[in-house]
């Protein structure tokens, strides 16, 4: 049973409108063997919990409610990886206002499957960014080079809902997660431990779902100009070096867990980023990190050159 079954943990926050579609589409998953507990944050109204109850009530898996810390979406997940059983099985991360592709969880359980069972591995995936309203759907971006923890320091790739952990990668999050604060976001979380402690990531290029655009998402692709303009912004104002700096403490917390060589590149970054200009760029080349996209490295640099990394 722990070789097949899937736990899919999902966060729900006033998803009445998009829960059905997204629910629908994990009935209909061609890997028929998984459970789901979903965590609902708080929502302003019982119709959230109504609609998952229902969906209950009508497949024949194991459907369980439960309340979140009510601390944001990425305290949610992290909730509920606290609370995985002590026994793990293959865990998945579902939101509730995707749909996920018939084979979504049978291509990832096979990916899993591949790898060795012993060695902590995370699965993600290509998504397709899908405007219902206005019939549009867009590839995200590609992932050309490999997933490292030089990439990981600086760039998350492993995106949530997409994510699959095989019993040990699963296990390794329960672990670290109850001697892990706030984080920025769950899954950045999740790609850096993994890597960190000598696990394995696995990108499947192809897309797992359609990942729907609204103006409620906690994060998406952002629109236009306007939207690229509003992140540049922010990285300028500090935004992205505060998530960095949370990315650091949260390792450090379990620097124990960690291989020899990925702590100590930990920790060179960690002296990097405070160091005189010169030094800093030159420690962050030397340390080899790397972003996936041409546009992002450029961003990238040019943060570090002006300290906001």
């Amino acid at each position: 049973m722990s070789g097949t079954h899937v736990h899919i943990l999902m966060g729900a926050y006033n998803g009445a409108p998009h829960l059905p579609d997204q629910l629908r589409s994990i009935a209909a998953q061609t890997h028929a063997d998984w459970s789901l507990t979903c965590s609902d944050d708080s929502s302003d109204n019982g119709s959230t919990r109504a609609v998952i109850e229902a969906f209950g009530a009508s497949v024949p898996q194991a459907v369980t409610v439960v309340s979140g810390p009510e601390q944001g979406f990425s305290a949610n997940f992290m909730q509920m990886i606290r609370d995985l059983p002590e026994a793990a099985e293959t865990v998945a991360l579902a939101d509730q206002d995707d749909r996920w592709l018939p084979d979504k969880l049978s291509r990832a359980q096979a990916a899993l499957a591949a790898a060795a069972p012993e060695v902590p591995t995370l699965y993600c995936a290509q998504v397709l960014y899908w405007w219902p309203d206005r019939d549009v759907t867009r590839q995200g971006p590609a992932r050309p080079r490999p997933p490292r923890f030089e990439n990981a320091l600086i760039e998350n790739i492993a995106q949530g809902n997409t994510i699959a952990l095989n019993p040990a990668a699963a296990a390794l999050a329960r672990r670290a997660s109850a001697r892990t604060g706030a984080v920025f976001a769950h899954d950045w979380w999740l790609y850096l431990l993994v890597l960190g402690a000598g696990g394995r990531v696995i990108f499947d290029s192809e897309p797992a779902l359609f990942y729907r655009q609204h103006g409620d998402n906690a994060i998406g692709a952002g629109q236009g100009i306007a939207a690229q303009i509003g992140r540049k912004r922010a990285v300028l104002k500090g935004a992205y070096a505060a998530r960095i700096d949370s990315n650091i403490a949260a390792l450090r917390a379990v620097d124990d867990l960690l291989t020899p060589q990925t702590r100590a590149t930990l920790e060179r970054f960690a002296r990097a980023r405070k160091q005189s200009l010169i030094r800093r760029i030159s420690a962050f080349w030397r340390l080899g990190l790397y972003r996936q996209g041409g546009l992002s490295s450029l961003t990238f640099w040019g943060g570090a050159v002006l300290g906001r990394v």
